[in-house]
């Protein structure tokens, strides 16, 4: 599995941003190769998503799509407090 790590703060609640996620994957999840994802509130205010994807194929496809910037920068974007750090790389069951 390969996927991404994001860590940023925030505008708003955590809660609007995994609810647009619900959303996304409700919507479109299934056909990007999506597996999962996780939200997480930090203790000093910042949030960390990590999203899984079946293949890094699967998980560029979605990056280079010109519908997935529109919605990241018209949906999620506008709650976010500044640039996120993004940290790509494969995943390993323990």
């Amino acid at each position: 599995m390969y996927g991404t790590v994001m860590i940023v703060r925030t505008k708003d609640a955590v809660g609007s941003i995994a609810e647009a996620g619900r959303k996304w994957v409700a919507e479109r999840g299934h056909s990007a190769g999506h597996v999962d994802q996780w939200v997480m509130k930090a203790d000093d205010g910042r949030m960390v998503m990590a999203v899984r994807f079946e293949s890094k194929d699967a998980y560029l496809k979605l990056a280079d799509d010109p519908s997935q910037d529109e919605w990241w920068r018209t949906v999620v974007q506008p709650h976010l407090d500044g640039e996120p750090e993004w940290i790509d790389g494969e995943w390993e069951t323990l």
